[in-house]
């Protein structure tokens, strides 16, 4: 299968060329034509399968036949987007744009763009007075996170009015009760009729029920996952004490050579506490969690990526869209919540074509956090055998209690804790007896 099949304009197969997309993938190649012949879609695919172009290509092609056939008519009127793109986080708001930037680019420098398109990025976390200048001359295409385009709604600083194509990509995580709210009043400023794509790794049922209602007899595209993409991804599970993970952290990158590697832990304070402990003992390490500006983000990422740091700690913020190339290692310090946060966890290594290495720590075998792995193990399939390093093994019986809190499933019992309750009003004498 080629490009060259699936209906994209002669000037954009040119732009697919010089961009080094050799052939398409999976996902483009089901998704391509169905978008160009205008249905629904809803997509399932791995991440790092390539679902960003799979939307941006056949949009492009859209987009520039549109203004064309506007600009032959000799219709005037202000430059409203046609395209908008709503993403979860600003980090993939930036690499979503960079893809459509990219190849706008091109058509513009060989000369096979009949016009110049634009494409303008809206997200929280920094102001948003130049985001609102920069969309005063018009745009094609907006890529927006829900709250930032809400708040350029309110502003008068944008319409949706000639908007005939809604994307969600991380879909699962945009119809999730996190953004919920937030959509039903995007989706209400939105014209009723409209093309509309979504896009994700992972759905619940749930989720998954919603975007049915929302989506017009849409085309279904389920991408498997390719078994030499399951194997490229090395997973290990390594048995250790809560209280020793960072010393053997330290040892793994020296034994085992990580020259990169993104850690991801539960909570804002850990990302800031095992960076800064890690940068004490001589491992350059930095903190990305969701409070940092987006300048802020960006500078720990580019020093990730030129390898100005050996460790990024980042708390599930970085789970998703985030494309760091040749990346080996993620390492699970803390487990994630749930099983499809384990999967947008660990698909940031291993990506195009690469092999890589997923690694969890489990803190003690008769833990939370054991039974919450075995979970992780039966959603994906797979069961990963444990280790144990020397050194470092954990001990023979693991509290529950000193689990990490918010592991969904394992809430103590009403009668667990009336037997607690009950054991705290024994006398020392009674619990001696064992009366």
């Amino acid at each position: 299968m080629s490009f060259a099949t699936l209906g994209l304009s002669p000037a954009l197969l040119r732009a697919v060329r010089v961009q080094g997309y050799h052939a398409p993938t999976a996902i483009q190649t089901e998704a391509i034509p169905a978008i160009l012949d205008g249905h629904d879609v809803l997509g399932l695919a791995q991440t790092g399968s390539g679902k960003t172009a799979a939307y941006a290509l056949p949009l492009l092609q859209h987009v520039y036949r549109h203004r064309l056939q506007s600009r032959e008519q000799g219709q005037a009127g202000p430059r409203l987007p046609l395209v908008v793109v709503v993403v979860p986080t600003r980090e993939l708001a930036v690499q979503v744009g960079e893809t459509f930037e990219g190849l706008v680019q091109i058509l513009r420098e060989t000369g096979d763009a009949p016009m110049s398109l634009k494409v303008t990025l809206a997200f929280g976390g920094v102001s948003i007075n130049p985001q609102l200048m920069a969309l005063r001359g018009g745009s094609d295409i907006v890529v927006a996170t829900p709250g930032r385009l809400l708040d350029l709604l309110a502003h008068r600083g944008l319409s949706l009015a000639d908007v005939g194509c809604l994307v969600l990509d991380e879909a699962d995580r945009l119809l999730d009760l996190g953004f919920s709210e937030e959509m039903q009043r995007v989706l209400e400023a939105l014209p009723e009729h409209r093309q509309n794509l979504f896009f994700s790794a992972t759905f619940a049922k749930p989720v998954e029920a919603l975007a049915q209602a929302l989506l017009q007899a849409p085309v279904r595209i389920e991408i498997t996952p390719e078994p030499q993409r399951i194997a490229a991804i090395h997973q290990r599970a390594i048995v250790v004490d809560e209280a020793r993970r960072t010393p053997l952290l330290r040892q793994l990158l020296t034994q085992e050579g990580w020259t990169r590697v993104l850690v991801f832990v539960a909570t804002k304070y850990a990302t800031e506490h095992v960076s800064e402990k890690l940068w004490k003992t001589g491992v350059k390490a930095a903190a990305l969690h969701g409070e940092l500006s987006q300048g802020g983000r960006q500078r720990v990422l580019n020093a990730l990526k030129s390898g100005e740091i050996q460790v990024l700690v980042a708390t599930d913020v970085a789970a998703r869209g985030l494309d760091i190339p040749e990346l080996p290692v993620v390492l699970n310090y803390d487990l994630p919540r749930s099983a499809t946060d384990y999967t947008h966890r660990i698909g940031r290594t291993g990506r195009a074509g690469e092999a890589g290495l997923a690694v969890s720590f489990i803190s003690g075998m008769l833990s939370n956090g054991e039974a919450h792995f075995r979970l992780i193990e039966k959603r994906q399939g797979q069961r990963v055998p444990r280790e144990q390093i020397e050194g470092f093994e954990a001990s023979a019986v693991a509290s529950a209690a000193a689990s990490v809190g918010g592991v969904k499933g394992h809430r103590k019992s009403k009668k667990d804790k009336l037997r607690e309750a009950a054991a705290k009003l024994e006398s020392p004498a009674e619990a001696a007896s064992g009366d």
